[in-house]
């Protein structure tokens, strides 16, 4: 089995070289797991909003590898964030190819890409940038669901 670590450590020194990685944003990287989010996203404990990926048992077995976005518990207006976000970026995120939008419990959205330990760090890269473009339309959502105070 190949050691998908040295993966994630290739994809996470690649995003923190792209374009769009300024200094608002972070990346959560343990070994096999990964979010990548702006500093202002109330993630500072891994349950507010970012993008995540991973590979464990499970996606060994299907060969195939989530992307997501979450808005976790953490996130102080939860349910209304999902419901106003998702009506602002759904046909944005439809129209990405193998994405779907579910806008139910914490999933925002999600795609699997298949297990190509070759290919996985710059696929991944990829989609990455793709969901970063939705920042601008997560930080004007965040500003109309959550009072100035609450930060």
């Amino acid at each position: 089995m190949r050691d998908f670590k040295s993966v994630f450590k290739e994809l996470e020194n690649n995003l923190r070289r792209a374009k769009w990685f300024t200094g608002d944003w972070d990346i959560y990287n343990r070994g096999v797991y990964m979010q990548v989010y702006k500093r202002n996203w109330f993630n500072d404990n891994q349950g507010g909003i970012h993008f995540e990926t991973y590979v464990e048992d499970y996606e060994l077995k299907d060969k195939l590898v989530p992307i997501h976005m979450h808005v976790e518990d953490e996130f102080p207006a939860q349910e209304e964030f999902i419901r106003k976000f998702t009506e602002t970026a759904r046909r944005t995120i439809e129209g990405w190819k193998g994405y779907k939008v579910y806008g139910t419990g914490y999933l925002v959205c999600q795609r699997k890409l298949p297990l190509d330990p070759q290919k996985l760090a710059s696929s991944l890269l990829e989609e990455f940038g793709k969901l970063q473009q939705l920042s601008a339309a997560i930080d004007q959502t965040i500003g109309q669901v959550v009072g100035a105070d609450e930060r």
